[in-house]
């Protein structure tokens, strides 16, 4: 059987990335953590460290290793917190995963309302890939899962796709940008440079489909996943760039930049996933009667 505080020694060290970082945060002996980490190899029959010049370095093995540690040692700290509060006030942890490609501004004001319900709530959140999040809700160790897109067909896990509301999509630019592309909008975008969300977004589709609609190209010179970093280079003067027609005020006021034209012929979705099929965590409630009754005005 595995000793914990041996495999605790090898974490630290794989995560310093030194023994001698890994003793200044366990106030150990150099001595002690390689003596422990040297009997964990023993216990195993395999090398988790080796020496390249004077660095010390995982072995394959021991990269096997360090996510299975992360894992076990993330785990236990959620849950000396969770019995750790138990002691004190009632905190209900709510433990939600974000897709990436969700605008954070969105993200926010989904999560706003859980901070202001009477029962005191502890958010937990994390960004991930959709897959990788949906992975873990699957065994609970997320309660709710943040997505501009409904649970993949092609995903053998059991859950619910909530939408939670959906908007069109508004295009902003400098003063400058929007000075030297002109009017009419849309036709203005034909041959403008353009900031375009990445691939794994489910707008992008839309918005491709309907730019060869109604014939126009524009001048792609940027993709993003992260639209907070889209919208910082189209605040440099890079190009247009788009964003939920939602949250159009925050985007003009934030980065400085002008609304050149709007549409509802691309529209963003934005949908809360959960393995439940009768909701009943209190942050989640909060957030779809929100979102339904304030953030979005129509399509939930």
């Amino acid at each position: 059987m595995l000793n914990y505080r041996q495999l605790h020694y090898f974490w630290v060290v794989a995560k310093t990335g030194s023994i001698v970082r890994a003793c200044e945060q366990l106030n150990l002996t150099p001595q002690t953590i390689s003596g422990q980490i040297s009997q964990l190899e023993s216990t195993l029959g395999i090398d988790l460290f080796q020496r390249v010049g004077r660095q010390l370095e995982l072995t394959e093995a021991g990269r096997q290793a360090l996510p299975y540690a992360e894992q076990m040692f993330q785990l236990g700290s959620e849950l000396e917190n969770v019995l750790r509060s138990q002691s004190g006030e009632q905190q209900l942890l709510f433990r939600i995963g974000v897709a990436d490609v969700v605008p954070k501004s969105i993200v926010y004001r989904l999560l706003a309302p859980t901070m202001v319900i009477d029962q005191p709530i502890r958010i937990s959140c994390r960004e991930d890939k959709l897959e990788r999040l949906l992975a873990d809700l699957a065994i609970q160790r997320l309660d709710l899962v943040i997505s501009d897109s409904p649970m993949p067909p092609h995903l053998d896990i059991k859950g619910l796709s909530q939408k939670l509301g959906e908007c069109g999509i508004s295009f902003f630019a400098t003063d400058d940008v929007a000075q030297r592309v002109g009017t009419p909008f849309p036709q203005c975008l034909h041959g403008a440079p353009l900031l375009i969300p990445g691939q794994d977004t489910v707008v992008r589709g839309r918005l491709m489909r309907w730019f060869a609609e109604l014939r126009i190209q524009p001048r792609i010179i940027g993709e993003f996943d992260d639209s907070a970093l889209m919208k910082a280079f189209g605040k440099s003067g890079s190009g247009i760039f788009v964003a939920p027609s939602v949250i159009a005020d925050e985007v003009q006021s934030q980065y400085g930049v002008q609304i050149i034209g709007q549409t509802e012929a691309v529209t963003e979705s934005f949908y809360a996933i959960t393995v439940e099929r009768k909701v009943r965590h209190p942050g989640i409630v909060a957030i779809a009667e929100s979102a339904r009754n304030q953030l979005f005005t129509a399509g939930v």
